[in-house]
């Protein structure tokens, strides 16, 4: 009997010792914080799977964020939305930045130069299209006016982020020279200039990144051999859904992006298996559940569209006839 009264004693005793250790225990560790920003070519429009967070951003859990986030545990607040120009990523996705936040990726830059409006033009046939004059608006606006507005964002980005990894992601080329599309009329020239046109917004894009102090990630390279018409394909020519066109596929990501990407954000190349699909995939409904948030503000966006060639409208009859093309025959050939 005495042995069995000191036992609610020793009880005691060891409650008493146990509860301080347990109080200075150190706490799980929160995961680094991650915010992704940027346009279509970040949120993964091209990829044809996206969360469904009531808004027209088309965010994918097969991009380059959502697959490197879920590779190294980071918690991924995925703000890039389809149609983003940089007054966009300012007014709708800097909010998401705060003074914790760990990494960030911004790709943004496209939008504001034209993308879609550009390849719209330069996808008609050469007796309807002012390609290169659009191309060299284009051009003009990437180099005068275009690097003072991405300064100012970066700026606003390290402003709210002063101890982030921050990213800034470039765009690779996106054809091969020939144009294997039915109803597109890309020029192996148009094409060449277009291509151009890529690599001066990364090096625009770069200088300034340079500048604030962020790192460049440059898919140009890993894109080699895998533009629209290529035998391995990673990037969608015309599509349907339109808004896929002229967008990185799954692959594009999984392949393209997210090794060029990681290693420049994260110190290590993340190697996107089966098992990190399904497993970023998983995170689909609790992203869903987090942009959701932002959706009122998100569908203030307007996306970027490529449009579809029209050679039945009276302009397009008027040209034909000056050049003196029978527009029937043109497209039953399909002449260039």
């Amino acid at each position: 009997m005495a042995r069995r009264s000191r036992l609610p004693l020793l009880i005691s005793v060891f409650v008493a010792l146990l509860l301080p250790l347990l109080a200075h225990a150190p706490a799980q560790a929160a995961p680094p914080s991650y915010v992704a920003l940027g346009d279509s070519y970040a949120s993964g429009t091209g990829t044809r799977s996206y969360i469904s967070d009531g808004t027209t951003c088309q965010r994918s859990t097969q991009a380059y964020p959502s697959l490197i986030a879920s590779a190294r545990g980071y918690a991924l607040n995925f703000r890039a939305c389809s149609g983003a120009r940089i007054s966009d990523v300012t007014n709708t996705q800097l909010s998401a930045l705060t003074t914790a936040t760990n990494y960030v990726t911004i790709a943004v830059g496209g939008n504001d130069a034209g993308f879609a409006s550009v390849l719209t033009e330069c996808a008609k046939p050469w007796w309807l299209s002012n390609c290169d004059a659009r191309i060299n608006t284009a051009q003009s606006f990437i180099n005068n006016t275009l690097p003072a507005q991405l300064d100012a964002l970066y700026a606003s980005i390290r402003a709210k982020a002063p101890a982030a990894k921050v990213v800034v992601v470039g765009y690779p080329r996106i054809f091969n020279g020939e144009d294997c599309n039915a109803f597109t009329w890309f020029s192996p020239a148009e094409e060449s200039r277009l291509n151009q046109t890529a690599d001066l917004i990364n090096a625009r894009t770069a200088a300034v990144a340079t500048a604030r102090g962020f790192s460049f990630a440059d898919p140009t390279s890993r894109f080699v051999g895998h533009a629209v018409c290529d035998d391995d394909e990673w990037i969608n020519g015309l599509s349907s859904p339109i808004s896929e066109s002229y967008h990185p596929k799954a692959s594009g990501h999984a392949s393209g992006y997210t090794p060029t990407v990681s290693p420049v954000l994260t110190g290590a190349t993340v190697a996107v298996t089966a098992a990190l699909v399904t497993e970023s995939a998983a995170s689909g409904e609790s992203q869903a559940e987090l942009q959701s948030q932002y959706a009122e503000a998100d569908r203030a966006i307007t996306p970027e569209e490529f449009v579809i060639p029209d050679l039945s409208t009276p302009a397009a009859r008027k040209a034909a006839r000056k050049a003196g093309i029978d527009i029937k025959e043109f497209i039953e050939r399909g002449q260039s």
